[in-house]
């Protein structure tokens, strides 16, 4: 993440707040029953989408001292958006806005905003080095609409251009925030205002870049009248003008405004089928920027924007569903494209895996997840189930006092019995896996309930879908096929509720296994479209299984986080053997293993042979065995190699 140490491209000033998009689409705002939640606010957005593209960005506003101030700090964080300039107001809560898809016309807005932390932003806030840390510095219309902020945009304009750097301004208007319409009609678009056109035009002097819909300029410039507009906005300023024309692109002056639109500077437009324009004008700044912070052509900026904002157009969100660079990259060489672009799956595909957070070159995780297996143990020694809830929250214990805070370890528990330990798990920066399947079941079915889309809407965006197949790529083709259904069935459930996805597969039980067997079944399930963000499978005994697999899963999916070993109940020093083969293929991560960790002390607990305290030390003792075991295996053919794991 970029600090404001380093040497920033972009800062960009103003609006932050929480969206809360309607989930439901083709209704009224009234008749929408939930929503979903997303940092907002257009400088916002736009440092988002200008840090997926590449730029160093930082944000300067203020966010309450609440959950949606925390929220947005620690998402622009996993974005890589500089954050020295988010200020926490502890008077007043962070924005909201309330937003709806009626109809490719209709974007219904509700804007809370009274007495609003990022509206309390002031010339005191203002950070010379901060500011002075960035090569350009984007203000917006909105936060032009009160004296405070207005001042507080103005000096940060003027140390930029005092220390050499750009000034971007984006129009960025939006009537009902200067209180010339009713609350309710927070998507209208334009009012024309003298008092608005004289307090933006106050500005101009500072700028270097001016970017607005032909609607924005039009409150700029003072006329409904799109090149009388642009050239009253010419007399006052030498900045290069950018006027967004929706669907035709965009058009630039650098210079004088001519009799037409279309005798601008133009860049390729991009035709798609229109979703949501919410939010598609700030990726189109974010897009235009990346180009002309690095000295790009107009032309080529102009494509780069327009590119972006037909990517977002197509798309629920703002923030969430701005471009990555590699995205852009596809999209503008990918040749033809759907119309609705939403269900170009190599797009969105690319687009879910540039936008993960978190990587992860090694990953350790205590597996407890197991159901009928604790149940098993208790009818052996006669101990009393309601007991289980308490020893899985010892897993998460073991993990910390391992861990001391470090990412790559991880617990895997279930929503049964594990429920009080994944609550816990809320408050670490561990890795969090829960299972999904039924335990045993074969052909695969899902635990809780039938409709597995909406289980995983109850479940917390952090917990990564785990799904255990017992499946074999020469199983009966009845069988095989309902279990892909199954599979195809849960990993669009969790695209759609945002999950990342780990499919374990056990071919072991349903068939001789060779070198070519657990290959043979990830391309089989490549094949009918799986990409699984994860995978867990057993050990291999030979370099070339796991070479196996490795080519299988880098030629279908390079983009893979990797995979996890599994450990059947495996003795330690057995499981330790398979370390070495699986060490060699780079797309083996670590392991995520329950029973040869926790099976004899879980025992020694549920039969209160032992207190919380011995048992979190057993457990910590005998995670640290195989993590030391993997890390020396993997530091043997070359991999990470970091300190032993002792507790």
């Amino acid at each position: 993440m970029a600090r404001s140490n380093d040497r920033l491209d972009l800062i960009t000033i103003g609006r932050s707040c929480i969206d809360l998009y309607g989930q439901q689409i083709g209704g009224r705002l009234e008749d929408m029953s939930s929503f979903a939640k997303y940092v907002g606010g257009s400088p916002t957005n736009t440092a988002v989408g200008a840090a997926r593209l590449g730029l160093s960005a930082g944000l300067l506003t203020r966010v309450g001292a609440d959950h949606f101030g925390r929220f947005i700090r620690e998402q622009l964080g996993r974005e890589g958006v500089a954050v020295d300039g988010v200020l926490t107001d502890a008077e007043r809560l962070t924005a909201l806005v309330f937003l709806g898809i009626r109809d490719p016309d209709t974007f219904p807005l509700i804007f809370y905003r009274e007495n609003c932390a990022d509206m309390a932003l002031n010339i005191d806030d203002i950070d010379p080095a901060f500011i002075q840390s960035a090569g350009a510095v984007l203000i917006n219309g909105t936060h032009l609409s009160q004296p405070g902020v207005f001042d507080a945009s103005v000096r940060a304009c003027e140390l930029a251009r005092a220390a050499g750097g750009k000034v971007v301004f984006d129009i960025d208007y939006r009537p009902v925030l200067w209180g010339l319409t009713g609350k309710d009609r927070g998507e209208d678009r334009f009012v024309s205002h003298g008092g608005v056109t004289a307090r933006l035009q106050q500005v101009l002097p500072l700028c270097d870049l001016i970017v607005g819909t032909e609607e924005e300029f039009h409150i700029l410039g003072g006329t409904t009248d799109t090149v009388a507009a642009l050239r009253a906005v010419r007399a006052r300023s030498d900045a290069l003008l950018v006027c967004k024309r929706g669907p035709d692109g965009c058009s630039a002056f650098p210079a004088a405004i001519p009799d037409s639109l279309d005798d601008g500077v133009v860049g390729r437009g991009f035709r798609v089928e229109v979703f949501n324009v919410l939010g598609a004008g700030d990726a189109f700044m974010a897009g235009f920027l990346r180009g002309w912070l690095r000295g790009e052509p107009l032309e080529t900026c102009c494509e780069f924007a327009n590119a972006c904002g037909a990517i977002v157009v197509s798309r629920h969100g703002c923030a969430p569903a701005m471009a990555t660079w590699e995205e852009l990259q596809s999209f503008l060489g990918g040749g033809e494209r759907p119309f609705r672009l939403r269900e170009d799956a190599q797009l969105e595909q690319l687009h879910w895996a540039t936008t993960r957070t978190g990587d992860y070159e090694e990953l350790t995780v205590l597996a407890m997840d197991h159901r009928s297996q604790f149940e098993d143990i208790c009818r052996r020694i006669g101990a009393d189930p309601a007991r289980i809830p308490e020893f899985k929250k010892l897993a998460l214990k073991a993990v910390d006092r391992l861990a001391q805070g470090d990412p790559r370890y991880g617990v895997l528990l279930d929503g049964r019995f594990g429920m009080r330990g994944l609550e816990a798990a809320a408050d670490y920066p561990y890795w969090i896996g829960r299972p999904i399947e039924l335990p045993g079941s074969c052909p695969l079915e899902f635990e809780s309930s039938d409709d597995v889309a909406t289980e995983l809407a109850t479940w917390p965006k952090n917990h990564v879908v785990k799904c255990l197949a017992f499946y074999h790529p020469d199983d009966a083709q009845d069988l095989r096929d309902r279990q892909e259904r199954q599979l195809l069935r849960l990993q669009d459930a969790c695209r759609k509720t945002g999950h990342e996805l780990l499919v374990e597969i056990i071919a072991s039980r349903s068939g001789s296994v060779d070198d070519r067997t657990v290959s043979r079944a990830i391309e089989r399930l490549y094949d009918l479209g799986m990409k699984p963000d994860w995978w867990k499978l057993e050990p291999a005994d030979t370099h070339a299984a796991w070479a196996n697999i490795e080519s299988a899963i880098l030629r279908s999916d390079p983009k893979c986080r990797g995979v996890v070993l599994l450990g059947l109940s495996a003795p330690q020093d057995e499981l330790i053997a398979s370390f070495e083969a699986a060490a060699s293929a780079r797309i083996v991560k670590g392991f995520a293993v329950g029973r040869t960790i926790f099976a004899e002390t879980a025992e020694q607990w549920l039969a209160e042979r032992i207190d919380d305290e011995a048992a979190i030390t057993d457990l910590s003792s005998r995670f640290a065995v195989l993590i030391d075991a993997w890390r020396t295996a993997k530091a043997a053919v070359g991999g990470p190699a970091r300190g032993a794991a002792r507790p």
